[in-house]
């Protein structure tokens, strides 16, 4: 371990992380041609209030499924607009509502919070009096957001509801308890995520190493997933160069077992992040068509 592993000194990494990186989408995968129509909501979560940004699909269906994006970012940084072009690709390709929250961040608030704040809001976006149909409800995020709806997924699952359609995890980290630099990438140190970075960013989330061991942080770790079925179903989208591959795919292996696995799918080529800090539009529209047809199928029916 380095001096990164100290508490104090990944909190001050942490912090300045979050002051000075906001990477936006690259023009070329922003998809201007998708206006959207949004509204703002605030929910009221056990950790305090959170604000939401509310995309809606084109009018048609009186109520349509939602969806509840949940944006990345170590833990530490929270941007949920960098998610925008993903959320209005998403209500208009999936017809549904996409409820894109903020949450709680670290080392502010550590683990748990962030995984009970958003489970949080999948409740509240289930809850019958919405203006969409809660019983058609779908949970995602990319990178650090993925985990938190793995975390959410699983005490939905525990917890007797809400029901999930759909559990999308976009390059997910599923296994804190692994150091960074112990995961491999075949672009070695060219690779986006850094080892140092894993290591702020784990330790500012949870500092005990020995409470990464929880099944709501690291799921793909140990024996973690042995006792996971009736969990929703996942699709699991995972980059080629990233260094969270291996353990997002052990996890998919896990959810197979337990009848969950939707599909597990590598995207060649490229490396954690590729759809926002890459121009490289075929691939990441080919991947949000098929996160957004997964969607689409899993609230395709009315739950009566």
């Amino acid at each position: 371990m380095s001096i990164l592993s100290k508490p104090v000194i990944a909190d001050a990494w942490a912090r300045l992380f979050s002051a000075t990186v906001n990477p936006a989408p690259k023009p070329g995968v922003r998809f201007p041609e998708i206006p959207g129509r949004t509204t703002s909501a605030v929910i009221a979560t056990r950790h305090g209030d959170v604000t939401a940004t509310i995309y809606h699909p084109d009018p048609g269906e009186t109520k349509p499924g939602v969806y509840v994006n949940v944006h990345g970012g170590g833990f530490v940084v929270g941007h949920p607009e960098q998610d925008d072009p993903w959320c209005r690709y998403l209500a208009a390709h999936a017809n549904v509502v996409v409820v894109n929250p903020d949450y709680v961040l670290a080392p502010r608030r550590r683990f748990p919070a962030p995984v009970e704040q958003i489970y949080d809001v999948v409740c509240w976006a289930a809850a019958p009096e919405r203006d969409w149909d809660g019983s058609r409800l779908c949970v995602g995020g990319q990178s650090a957001g993925g985990s938190l709806s793995a975390a959410a997924s699983r005490l939905a699952m525990e917890n007797g509801g809400p029901a999930i359609s759909l559990q999308v995890l976009h390059y997910p980290p599923l296994d804190l308890v692994t150091a960074t630099k112990d995961k491999h990438s075949a672009l070695g140190a060219k690779a986006v995520l850094k080892p140092w970075m894993g290591e702020v960013f784990d330790t500012a989330y949870i500092p005990d190493p020995a409470q990464r061991r929880d099944r709501l942080a690291s799921p793909a770790w140990g024996t973690n997933a042995d006792d996971i079925e009736g969990i929703a179903p996942a699709l699991i989208v995972t980059a080629e160069y990233d260094r969270l591959r291996d353990e997002a795919r052990r996890y998919a292996e896990k959810l197979e077992a337990a009848g969950a696995l939707a599909e597990y799918h590598e995207v060649r080529g490229v490396d954690h992040g590729y759809n926002i800090m890459s121009d490289n539009a075929d691939v990441t529209r080919r991947m949000y068509d098929l996160m957004a047809g997964h969607v689409r199928r899993a609230v395709g029916s009315v739950t009566q």
